[in-house]
């Protein structure tokens, strides 16, 4: 990719871009959100066309009018926001916009479909509909179905952000395999060891331009850091100790179902303090979605008890669990955290519309609103031109933090947090972990959901793992160790169980 220039209205998303990735390469793409990394590489796979800039392909020029020519080209690629159709099966996804489809049996593709999965540790249904499915099966989905259509070129969006550290080191085998065999490989990823470990050579994009491409072995991580951010960072989370209060969250023998009507918690019991972060680790589609939701709210439970100090809200409406001092970070930020056609300031006032003194009667007291929005969006360092500005248009690391904002000024007593730096850069996971770490510190209770192992051990207080809809154990975070939870991870079992002690 040549001199590649492509301008959005008041933003210049790649500015005279020089990238290139050689046969049979890993080539890792880092950047913070909003550097251009995406945009560079929606153009190469034909979804936008550059203003400036040119294609070459094996030495010859190429013009991409849509991703079909790409795909025709054998690019394929797995976006951030997933291209999925929610009501179609994964078999017909994966059979989506293929050209031509011969007439096989079902249960052919669903062998191809199955065996795809088991080579690359990508477990799904093939019957199941998308809209049943975690995002992190979605995310699988989205790999699968770049596998399936056999791309000689993978552009691949945090592949593994939702695997064990055991499936990840398989992973990788088989990338490694992949381009061995000549297939260029394109890693968009915000996870530095991933980078340290995979990646040839490694280019760094920061506000559209490139500062940099570095082979992987004169690269270090505070080096990729310092690039990606323009200054120094801090790459490991300041915990402070911080004395355990009351118990705030108590879940009992908790039951509840999935979307396709399958039991998918099965007596899930724990109890998260104040001042306490309570990690839960594991595989996606083990239950640590509909823990969540069911603590929230959001999903009913079948059997088992929820209470928020001491008081039983088992079932009750999530309005009434946010009245009694919830607050919650969702996996799906766009589709289910913020509203995206409405402005930032809207946004900001989701949860307040209706409280004084941001209303009077039925109507909003417009002064009032401007007023908070103002001080959330300078408070949390919210980079948006205009507080009208749809939310639709920023960029992951500030919308996260405007969901953070949003819910943190609350003053919640307790927070659940799905997945908090899913997606995000370096900058911005490291200012959302400093704000899970301040509402540590000021006495929340957080419940923390992450398939980031890295992210649960460095934020956790004890670290419980799930597996099959059970907690197969609880480690305290001094005595985890990464090979034990992610055998946890895959099924096994451990005995020791952390209970919490206050100081």
């Amino acid at each position: 990719m040549v001199g590649i220039t492509k301008r959005f209205p008041g933003v210049v998303a790649n500015d005279h871009v020089h990238f290139e990735v050689r046969r049979g390469e890993i080539h890792a793409l880092l950047g913070e959100n909003g550097a251009g990394k995406t945009t560079l590489m929606k153009i190469l796979y034909g979804f936008y066309r550059p203003d400036e800039g040119e294609i070459y392909l094996e030495g010859r020029r190429v013009l991409f009018r849509s991703p079909r020519d790409a795909i025709a080209h054998g690019i394929g690629m797995v976006f951030q926001h997933f291209m999925l159709v929610p009501s179609l099966t994964v078999m017909e996804n994966l059979l989506l916009g293929m050209d031509s489809c011969p007439f096989v049996l079902r249960q052919d593709l669903a062998r191809k479909i199955e065996d795809l999965s088991r080579r690359y540790g990508l477990r799904v249904d093939p019957g199941a509909k998308v809209w049943q499915l975690s995002v992190g099966e979605q995310q699988r989905v989205e790999v699968l179905k770049l596998l399936f259509r056999d791309a000689r070129i993978l552009i691949l969006d945090e592949p593994t952000s939702v695997l064990t550290p055991l499936e990840v080191r398989d992973l990788f085998a088989t990338l490694r395999q992949l381009a061995a065999e000549g297939r260029s490989i394109v890693l968009i990823t915000h996870k530095l060891d991933e980078v340290m470990d995979l990646a040839d050579r490694i280019t760094v994009l920061r506000a559209g331009r490139v500062v940099g491409t570095v082979e992987r072995a004169k690269a270090t991580k505070q080096d990729l850091a310092r690039m990606m951010v323009g200054r120094e960072t801090f790459l490991q989370a300041d915990r402070e100790p911080v004395p355990s209060g009351p118990v705030v969250l108590e879940v009992e023998g908790l039951g509840a179902r999935n979307d396709r009507g399958l039991l998918a918690l099965r007596g899930v019991s724990f109890e998260v303090r104040a001042g306490e972060i309570f990690g839960i680790s594991g595989v996606a589609g083990n239950g640590q979605r509909e823990l969540g939701e069911v603590i929230t709210g959001l999903r009913p439970a079948t059997s088992g008890r929820v209470r928020l100090l001491g008081q039983d809200v088992t079932n009750a409406p999530p309005r009434e669990i946010f009245r009694r001092g919830v607050s919650c970070i969702p996996e799906d930020r766009m589709g289910m955290g913020v509203a995206p056609g409405l402005s930032v300031v809207h946004n900001l006032l989701l949860k307040r519309y209706n409280v004084p003194p941001y209303c009077r009667g039925p109507l909003l007291d417009f002064a009032a609103v401007r007023a908070l929005a103002d001080q959330l969006i300078a408070q949390f360092d919210i980079l948006v031109p205009d507080r009208n500005l749809p939310v639709r248009h920023l960029s992951g690391g500030n919308l996260q933090r405007l969901l953070l904002a949003r819910e943190v000024h609350l003053s919640p007593r307790l927070i659940v947090a799905f997945h908090p730096t899913r997606g995000l850069d370096v900058a911005a996971a490291e200012a959302t972990h400093r704000i899970l770490l301040e509402q540590r510190k000021a006495g929340t209770a957080i419940l923390l959901i992450s398939e980031d192992l890295d992210e649960i051990l460095a934020l956790s207080d004890r670290i419980a793992v799930m597996y099959g809809g059970e907690i197969v154990g609880i480690l305290p975070r001094e005595a985890a160790d990464v090979e034990e939870i992610a055998l946890m991870m895959a099924g096994e079992r451990r005995p020791r169980v952390a209970q919490a002690v206050p100081v």
